[in-house]
């Protein structure tokens, strides 16, 4: 099938998809109609997954990312710290030669049609990318608006102290991300065509069949790709294009469910055009977008920050002290952190498993080297950009002057008469110390959103083809329903695509944590191998 009869397919299909809501759009809003069907559902599943723990007010998937994460930090030696500056020099491809000369191994015997085939195999040549595009195409997937509408929220509920927790959490959630990549890697499926297969489906099935576990291996699996696929539909697509939309709209005056689903319908085609080439074409976009959209961000933050650098200090103790005495209405030291913490598990998905779908397509022979890459993630997500953002509102914000923190705890502040949310509170920010703000935010929250959207469809379709099975029929199936979302989600009420996205990417945190625990002591292996492999090319150019 070719592209242009895939794009008219499209088309023809979103537009029978979202006919009922366009035309009962006189009767009632099309955003509310959407958000009457969306909010159930999305109150259902935030209620499963954000249950609390036996005899505390503390939601259990918090305590199973915060203990999980400090045990990996512990475990593996602070590898967080210790070993950044080495996980800087493998993206920078200071190793390659390691990667690409290595001891030739052997692999599983296959026998086929009587012959002993792949007995011995170039690991080197495994993989669709570079350490540098899956860094940047999991970048891509986490760089998102969680990191200017989701941090805005965090601190429109949880005040600046919510702040302390996402930093706290992106940093410990770099041990995990080292740990869940490095194993999306060791137990990817490799296709004859070459293409690559991974993530915690595979190293669920994989990793706990070796050690005995097979039926709890399966479960796991197919309970974490039944979630990605909620979560691909969810954060990682209709929280975007909501946001997106709600952008694009308030800068051209636009107003209604009916114009954001236009706006949607723009969106769908263009990630569309890009999703069909694969994660070839995805890596090859997102190299190119994610350090751009990056840099012009934190450039822009860093002017903010510059001009207004009398108030940093004080707004950086805002963000030390209120993470442990909160302002009154804030829902106290716990409300606080959990708020932050849900916040930063969103924004850079530490422990949800999801990157190392796209870690898992990275031409390498030694696993730990992307796990190692992998942690740069969190750090440049949440340390990083996330904490700018967050410097940015709270001095925007100073003596409570512009909004009042709290609020009614949906995250929504008054700002000079106006009801704000998300990227809205972010572009006022912005826009109180750059003319030129709206455009640039405008510009910035459709970059973030395209790269996350198409990020996450490639996650969303490995677990598809994983349950449903590797046929073109399954791909095109799974890709026109992840376009349709990206309609739904402009349409609808933020309240619940943000209570629905939460709902799916926090629960793959359960069948994936419990996975990571059963297999942290192949990852130290996968480390030690590595590490003995860069001592000896270090010794050989001596």
């Amino acid at each position: 099938m070719n592209k242009s009869r895939v794009m008219r397919l499209l088309w023809v299909t979103t537009g029978l998809l979202t006919m009922p809501f366009l035309a009962s759009s006189q009767e009632q809003g099309l955003d509310e109609r959407i958000n009457e069907w969306f909010t159930p559902i999305a109150d259902g599943f935030l209620g499963i997954i954000l249950h609390n723990f036996p005899f505390t007010d503390i939601p259990t998937i918090i305590i199973l990312l915060v203990c999980g994460a400090l045990f990996f930090t512990i475990y593996f030696g602070f590898i967080n710290i210790v070993k950044f500056p080495l996980a800087i020099s493998v993206v920078r491809g200071h190793y390659d030669e390691v990667e690409g000369h290595g001891v030739v191994e052997k692999a599983e015997v296959n026998v086929a049609d009587g012959d002993i085939v792949d007995t011995i195999r170039d690991e080197s040549h495994e993989g669709e990318v570079s350490h540098f595009q899956a860094l940047a195409t999991a970048v891509s997937g986490t760089v998102g608006n969680g990191n200017i509408a989701g941090v805005a929220l965090a601190i429109a509920i949880g005040g600046p102290g919510a702040t302390f927790w996402m930093i706290l959490c992106g940093l410990l959630g770099m041990s995990t991300k080292f740990v869940e990549c490095t194993l999306g890697v060791k137990y990817r499926d490799i296709g004859p065509d070459g293409t690559v297969y991974g993530g915690p489906m595979y190293y669920l099935t994989k990793g706990l069949k070796e050690r005995g576990f097979v039926s709890l291996g399966k479960f796991l699996a197919v309970v974490f790709a039944v979630l990605c696929i909620g979560a691909s539909f969810g954060g990682g697509n209709a929280a975007q294009s909501n946001q997106a939309a709600m952008q694009l709209a308030g800068s051209f005056g636009m107003t209604g469910g009916a114009a954001r689903t236009i706006i949607g319908l723009i969106l769908m085609v263009f990630v569309g055009i890009i999703i069909i080439g694969g994660i070839k074409r995805i890596a090859s976009v997102t190299e190119k977008i994610v350090p751009f959209m990056a840099l012009m961000y934190i450039l822009a933050c860093l002017y903010i920050l510059g001009v207004n650098y009398t108030f940093l200090g004080d707004a950086i103790g805002q963000i030390f002290t209120q993470a442990f005495n909160p302002q009154a209405g804030l829902g106290g030291l716990m409300g606080v952190l959990i708020t932050g913490f849900r916040r930063a598990a969103f924004s850079n998905e530490a422990g949800a498993g999801s990157a190392s779908i796209a870690h898992s397509a990275v031409k390498t022979k030694y696993a730990a080297s992307e796990g190692l890459v992998a942690l740069l993630e969190p750090f440049i997500d949440t340390v990083v950009i996330c904490t700018m953002t967050a410097l940015v509102i709270i001095i925007f914000n100073t003596g409570g002057g512009e909004f009042m923190y709290g609020g009614d705890g949906s995250g929504a502040v008054i700002i000079n008469g106006e009801s704000l949310e998300g990227a809205g509170i972010t572009s006022a920010a912005f826009g109180k110390y750059i003319p030129f703000a709206g455009p640039f935010l405008t510009i910035a929250v459709v970059l973030f959103a395209v790269s996350t959207m198409i990020s996450w469809s490639y996650y969303g379709l490995q677990s598809w083809m994983y349950l449903f099975g590797k046929s073109k029929i399954s791909d095109l199936t799974y890709k026109l329903l992840f376009l349709v979302f990206v309609v739904i989600g402009a349409a609808a009420d933020m309240s619940s695509v943000w209570g629905f996205s939460d709902a799916m990417i926090l629960g793959l945190v359960f069948p994936n944590m419990i996975g990571l625990f059963f297999l942290y002591p192949v990852v130290k292996k996968e480390l030690e191998r590595y590490l003995g492999a860069i001592k000896a090319y270090r010794t050989s150019q001596e």
